[in-house]
């Protein structure tokens, strides 16, 4: 699969021209007050929570009206029982490979998890790869990267299971990489002194490596070069 060129030039580059999406922050502020940053899907509030921050990052999933059932909050919840306790809270970097094997089956699950009713046809469509990944980093912001459709056709070919682990084996490779040229450890306390050197402080580094993954690849190759 094509390969991304990463290196901290490029990667200031581009979180200093995504800061330019202001929207983008004021729905991750709004979330992280609403889950207390420690998102816990067996709350009913939080579940909520992130639905709204999903939709408002572009996933659609449509809300139901009073009196439908629910598929979001009642698929979440059995997803976060059978799955929550599998999702680290290491650092990007420092995810091993037995982490990121269960992280597939994680996504895998989740994907395919029912997320909202078609009243056309009366029947649930499924929650999706790219909403998915995206609720995954929602939950584990330091840890996990998010993709969308174009990011993760043209890095890996494909949005499944294996897929994902390869997309976050990849996040996993370059956030090492930039801390070690940066002279920093890789527990999240140092990914974070390396978002203050960007002047994207506090910005989780597996969002700024999605930022950059969005512009190179979902707005425009080259569009990041410094």
């Amino acid at each position: 699969m094509p390969e991304l060129p990463m290196n901290q030039a490029l990667l200031t580059a581009a979180v200093r021209r995504f800061a330019q999406y202001t929207r983008v922050d004021e729905i991750w502020r709004d979330y992280l007050s609403a889950t207390g940053d420690r998102p816990d899907l067996a709350e009913p509030a939080h579940r909520k929570a992130l639905l709204r921050w999903l939709n408002a990052a572009g996933c659609r999933i449509r809300y139901p009206k009073p009196g439908e059932p629910d598929p979001f909050d009642e698929g979440l919840a059995a997803w976060w029982r059978s799955r929550g306790a599998d999702l680290p809270r290491r650092a990007l970097a420092e995810l091993t490979d037995d982490d990121v094997d269960v992280l597939g089956d994680c996504f895998t699950e989740l994907a395919a998890a029912p997320a909202a009713l078609s009243p056309a046809t009366g029947r649930v469509r499924a929650l999706g790869p790219t909403a998915a990944a995206k609720a995954l980093h929602a939950l584990r912001p330091h840890t996990l990267m998010p993709w969308d459709e174009a990011i993760a056709a043209h890095l890996h070919g494909a949005r499944d299971g294996a897929a994902y682990a390869a997309h976050q084996r990849l996040g996993r490779d370059w956030a090492a990489r930039l801390l070690s040229e940066a002279r920093l450890g890789i527990r999240v306390e140092d990914a974070l002194t390396f978002a203050e050197t960007l002047g994207r402080p506090s910005r989780p580094l597996p969002k700024m490596l999605d930022d950059y993954c969005y512009l190179a690849i979902t707005v425009g190759a080259n569009s990041t070069s410094p």
